[in-house]
């Protein structure tokens, strides 16, 4: 019997396989340990191989294509319904290679290794921000613990820091002025790597068409566009505007049930990263908008002065997240809409 379709179960050594027939029947389910994987996969015939998107995925997925098989990657959360008692590699691998023939199952593009390369930039500044983040907050709760107070922002942190390692140290004992010289010595590095992973990012969004092309939309600067365009591509993958703004979470949640529309807040579903950017950048607009109404579009400043400022901005990362698909399905500019 022919192998048709192969459920691959990743892992870091041990990988687990499952193969079937075009009618169901269990050809192989075994485990293969990793320098043995493309060996065994080149002595197959061409088939449909089904994998989680999860980490490794897409390197697997670009070697098997080269091997001439059909990767599909699939989000995890949507194989597990098929997942029958137990758990297991054996038992996973049996439910993708049940998931990856569904006729209405959803997949994930397989990334390239340019668009991963750029990516690394982006989770590397992430993990620094969010270290910053950390160390300013602890600066900012020794100083309390003395009776010192910094005003709200990450530049007063910045520049108490620089203050303190010129000597400028306030009034508090030498032991815990030694330790806030350490950390704000770690701060001030980590704001200036911060600084040069910007700058890596704002130069490869400028060398990509669609990257330049999103930033000319308000709200949407460099670090937005390399992301939205090195993690969705062109954007084909999804049907309409409406899927990629699901796919970011920023839909209403249905719950709707006996003929009744109930909409809820929106899910937070699927990739948080571009959704945090995009709505930190409406946010920027519309704290425009509202010190400045007649620099915005109408419909900007209506919801804007409508609707609560939280709601407004999660509105517009959703028109947003539309208008994105359009532009890089498309190839068409920005156009500010006339309501």
């Amino acid at each position: 019997m022919t192998v048709k379709t192969v459920g691959l179960d990743l892992a870091k050594d041990v990988f687990q396989v499952h193969g079937i027939s075009e009618n169901g029947r269990v050809i192989f389910k075994k485990p293969i340990k990793r320098a043995k994987l493309l060996a065994f996969f080149q002595t197959l015939p061409p088939c449909t191989v089904g994998m989680e998107a999860c980490g490794s995925s897409h390197h697997w997925g670009r070697q098997l294509r080269n091997l001439g098989h059909d990767v599909k990657l699939m989000p995890a959360g949507y194989v597990k319904p098929y997942v029958k008692r137990g758990k297991s590699d054996a038992v996973d691998a049996e439910a993708i290679c049940e998931a990856v023939r569904r006729p209405t199952m959803r997949f994930v593009e397989i990334k390239t290794e340019d668009q991963q390369a750029i990516l690394s930039i982006h989770r590397t500044r992430d993990l620094a921000v969010r270290q910053r983040t950390q160390l300013a907050n602890m600066i900012r709760s020794l100083l309390r613990e003395f009776g010192h107070i910094l005003p709200i922002g990450i530049e007063a942190v910045t520049a108490f820091s620089n203050r303190h390692l010129d000597g400028d140290h306030p009034d508090m004992p030498e032991i815990a002025n030694g330790m806030l010289g350490i950390q704000c010595y770690q701060f001030i590095g980590l704001n200036e790597r911060i600084s040069g992973y910007s700058k890596m990012i704002e130069q490869h969004a400028m060398r990509n068409a669609d990257a330049r092309r999103l930033m000319r939309m308000p709200g949407i600067g460099p670090v937005t566009a390399s992301a939205i365009v090195a993690t969705i591509g062109d954007a084909h993958q999804f049907r309409t505007g409406r899927d990629l703004a699901a796919w970011l979470g920023l839909t209403p949640l249905n719950k709707s049930s006996g003929g009744k529309e109930r909409l809820g807040k929106i899910t937070k579903q699927g990739d948080r990263y571009i959704r945090k950017l995009l709505v930190v950048g409406m946010t920027s607009r519309a704290v425009m908008a509202k010190r400045s109404p007649e620099k915005v579009d109408l419909w900007t400043a209506k919801i804007v002065a409508d609707k609560p400022f939280r709601l407004a901005t999660v509105a517009m990362a959703n028109k947003a997240a539309r208008a994105v698909w359009a532009m890089l399905t498309k190839k068409q500019e920005y156009r500010q809409p006339a309501f």
